[in-house]
């Protein structure tokens, strides 16, 4: 036994050894080989807009240097794109910008940001150039910025108005025996519809429909002022389908060359001055960031802005790029509003919304802060439901014109497994000392007396969170009551019924913060800085691949869905301040 122990103590300390020497080796290659990684930017050069991997406004940082190794030296966010586009204004080298097939995961708030962007980097004197084999409605939207836009002759263009298509599950519970016992407060806190009925209400209708029309019209009116073509006439477009093809979207003035990629590229030769034979100087978005943010000179301004970047669904814990957790949350908060050097701070949110709870907790520190130093709010594609839970109490809010937001109203929702136990033949008995000693079991039919008891905890904190926003903006409860329900707004709407302040992107949102904490030579600091360990760290390698990204592989991007959104609605815990439904617009 002593030998058989010897020999499998030898054998992990061998594995231990060869783990820890191809770590070191990787290390060692990234930190020096990403210092010998430079990115020279030529005479005459053009940025190819590749946006593919880009998702998030903030790609986040880490207390670990270890982590910051792996993912800060590649991670980019939207904010560091802008910063750079702002830059190439200015850089003599960059001559234009190409848009070539690009695909992105952006949201329309996002592209929205963008595209001022680029209209901005125009009006320098410089060009922007768009082509694609095939345009999605989306990405037409942000393409449709450039000067000339190309097409593949035998591509197609998808330009038809915008849907949201939403699954309902009530079948499915009764077929399963699984119920998902819901309690709500708000006619328009649908997210838990699909559960309760098998179409889509009179109300959630009503209001998807205003929504819907509220960013195509935001969307259409950026169309028709980049391209001369009136919005009565993209509409007419839209509903005819009569840019479906290369041809009839030329005629409809929506592209101006249909060509193949070469004829497209030997335009941006002429434009540069470049021979037809020779090629020209490109460089990518990302390593032209990359190269923006760490040779960028240092702004040696004393005072500072704080941009907290808040993105993804409100969770409990720690957070990070994908979630809002109260611990990074908070701690920035409590951070920039300790520095004496933050003179005020604009708080990002691109969130649906999620934990009441954790907004809640969120709201408090941002209501301390207001206390010591401005705070103002930009929303960016989504602030809704918790999302503007957290945003409510601040100085002033910015919107984009298609920004989500309002939807305030909470439900709490709990799965129920007793019509399945008594198919397959499972009994379940409980024994208590006192009356309400069992907590709630999904084994046991709902008590009617339990679920009192849980929809007077929902409607406290359906009180409370109108009451935060009553007070935040200046409103009576009955004014928010009335506007709440969990119904959601565009920007362009929230503006006129008092839920924000203004029209505007992050850009806008610094501005006003150095206005209200009246400083006007300052710098900007990003927050949070994220606390992960070893665990999250092996994540990064490829090794590390979600099960998600692999059963979504197996099974398919449209069956993934369905499942996504079973398990999303299954796994809420606690009373949830979320918004209604989800909006993929393609």
């Amino acid at each position: 036994m002593k030998f058989l122990g010897n020999v499998l103590a030898t054998i992990i300390g061998l594995f231990v050894f060869c783990m820890l020497f191809f770590f070191g080796i990787l290390i060692i290659a990234t930190v020096f080989g990403g210092e010998a990684e430079t990115v020279e930017i030529k005479n005459n050069s053009v940025i190819e807009l590749n946006l593919e991997h880009i998702k998030h406004d903030y790609a986040g940082k880490y207390e670990d240097p270890w982590i910051t190794i792996f993912s800060d030296k590649k991670n980019i966010g939207l904010s560091d794109v802008l910063s750079a586009i702002e830059e190439a204004k200015i850089d003599d080298n960059i001559k234009g910008i190409s848009i070539l097939n690009n695909y992105s995961s952006l949201g329309m708030a996002q592209s929205k940001t963008l595209r001022d962007a680029l209209e901005s980097f125009k009006k320098s004197g410089k060009f922007v150039m768009a082509y694609a084999n095939s345009y999605s409605q989306k990405e037409y939207y942000l393409n449709s910025v450039a000067n000339t836009i190309y097409i593949n002759p035998v591509g197609d263009m998808d330009f038809k108005g915008l849907s949201s298509e939403i699954m309902f599950f009530k079948d499915l519970q009764d077929k399963s025996g699984v119920k998902m016992e819901v309690i709500r407060h708000g006619k328009y806190k649908s997210a838990v519809e699909p559960f309760l009925e098998n179409k889509m209400s009179d109300a959630n209708r009503e209001q998807v429909t205003a929504l819907l029309n509220s960013i195509w019209s935001s969307v259409a009116a950026d169309i028709s002022k980049s391209r001369n073509v009136s919005v009565a006439q993209l509409n007419a477009i839209a509903n005819g389908l009569l840019a479906r093809t290369p041809a009839m979207a030329k005629e409809q003035k929506l592209v101006d060359v249909v060509a193949y990629e070469d004829v497209y590229h030997n335009a941006i030769k002429k434009a540069l001055k470049v021979n037809k034979d020779e090629d020209y100087n490109k460089v990518s978005i990302s390593e032209y960031t990359k190269k923006i943010m760490t040779t960028a000179a240092l702004n040696d301004s004393k005072d500072q802005i704080a941009i907290i970047y808040a993105q993804g669904e409100i969770q409990g814990g720690e957070g990070d790029v994908t979630t809002i957790g109260e611990g990074s949350m908070r701690r920035s908060l409590q951070d920039a509003r300790k520095n004496k050097n933050v003179k005020a701070i604009v708080l990002r949110i691109d969130s649906p919304g999620g934990s009441a709870l954790t907004s809640d907790l969120i709201w408090r520190e941002v209501e301390l802060t207001k206390k010591v130093k401005p705070v103002v709010v930009s929303m960016g594609n989504y602030a809704a439901s918790g999302g503007y839970y957290i945003a409510c109490n601040a100085n002033t809010i910015f919107a984009e014109n298609n920004t989500i937001t309002g939807s305030i109203g909470v439900f709490g929702i709990l799965p129920n497994f007793s019509q399945l136990a008594t198919k397959i033949g499972i009994n379940t008995e409980q024994v208590k000392t006192h009356e309400n000693a069992a907590r709630y079991s999904p084994f046991v039919p709902i008590d009617e007396k339990f679920k009192a008891v849980t929809l007077e905890g929902v409607e406290h904190i359906y009180k409370t969170f109108v009451t935060h926003v009553a007070e935040g903006r200046k409103m009576t409860f009955a004014q928010v009551d009335a506007i709440a329900q969990g119904r959601v707004w565009t920007g362009s709407e929230a503006i006129k019924i008092g839920l924000v302040d203004k029209i505007g992107g992050l850009k806008d949102a610094i501005n006003e913060a150095a206005r209200l904490s009246k400083t006007k030579d300052f710098s900007t600091q990003n927050y949070p800085e994220y606390k992960k360990d070893i665990n999250d760290l092996f994540a990064e390698f490829p090794f590390g691949q979600s099960k998600e990204a692999l059963i979504k592989e197996e099974i398919g991007e449209e069956n993934y869905r369905v499942l996504e959104q079973i398990k999303k609605l299954q796994t809420k815990k606690g009373v949830q301040a979320m918004m209604p439904f989800e909006i993929n617009i393609q």
